[in-house]
């Protein structure tokens, strides 16, 4: 340390400047400690306990967002089940009335899911289409559903989940053969007014059901509502 000279001619002057001199680099220190502590702690990282809070906080709004969308994605898996159904019928028709062929469609509600769908050409037997709908979804009825005089356009009773071929005793009741004038018509040639059933097992309001005019080949979906107790179907 080095003493220029007194500060203001008194003898004080030298001890002043030497305790600002002290001052000075004791600060410097200091401050150069406290950056050098917060960069240590910065670097530092998470702690286990940190982490695993975070885990654990993560993994309880995961659960809850599975538990929230549940409805939601069973209700997609119908809608869809539903949308392949009708999808695939009148792919059978809009080919047929634009090739001038017949095409016909079979309905399988297997043991094991998925259920599936077929469209096939009714000249050479070749399949063009396959369809199958979600697995937790299939061609039945469940139980309760509205019955006779309360079905859907009032095609049968609401037993059978494959009903095609409405009062024809010898026809089969799962395939559906449209004509090029967009008829739609059975294995004999007689005209095939039915319906079909979509639902989950053991929930009666995931029904919908659609159903086939043979003069025209019109389709309609339907839903099942509950409103004050009262079951109905309501058009799509």
């Amino acid at each position: 340390m080095e003493f220029v000279g007194l500060v203001g001619g008194s003898a004080r002057g030298p001890v002043l400047l030497c305790a600002k001199n002290i001052a000075f680099g004791f600060n410097s220190h200091s401050s150069r400690w406290k950056k050098g502590h917060m960069l240590q702690r910065r670097m530092r990282g998470f702690s286990l306990l940190e982490m695993m809070a975070v885990i654990a906080i993560g993994l309880v709004v995961a659960v809850m967002a599975m538990v929230t969308l549940q409805p939601t994605l069973k209700y997609t898996r119908e809608t869809n089940a539903y949308n392949i159904t009708l999808m695939a019928m009148r792919q059978a028709r809009d080919i047929s009335v634009a090739q001038r062929q017949i095409y016909f469609v079979t309905f399988t509600h297997n043991a094991v899911p998925p259920d599936q769908i077929t469209v096939t050409q009714g000249a050479t037997g070749t399949v063009v289409s396959t369809f199958t709908i979600p697995n937790d979804v299939a061609f039945q009825v469940q139980a309760g559903l509205p019955g006779a005089g309360k079905t859907p356009d009032n095609f049968g009773g609401g037993a059978l989940a494959i009903d095609f071929d409405q009062g024809v005793a010898a026809g089969a009741k799962n395939v559906v053969y449209f004509y090029p004038d967009g008829t739609a018509e059975d294995v004999a040639g007689n005209l095939n007014n039915g319906i079909i059933y979509i639902a989950r097992s053991n929930d009666l309001y995931s029904s919908h059901a659609i159903t086939l005019w043979g003069a025209t080949g019109r389709l309609r979906g339907w839903r099942l509502y509950n409103t004050a107790g009262t079951k109905y179907w309501r058009q799509m």
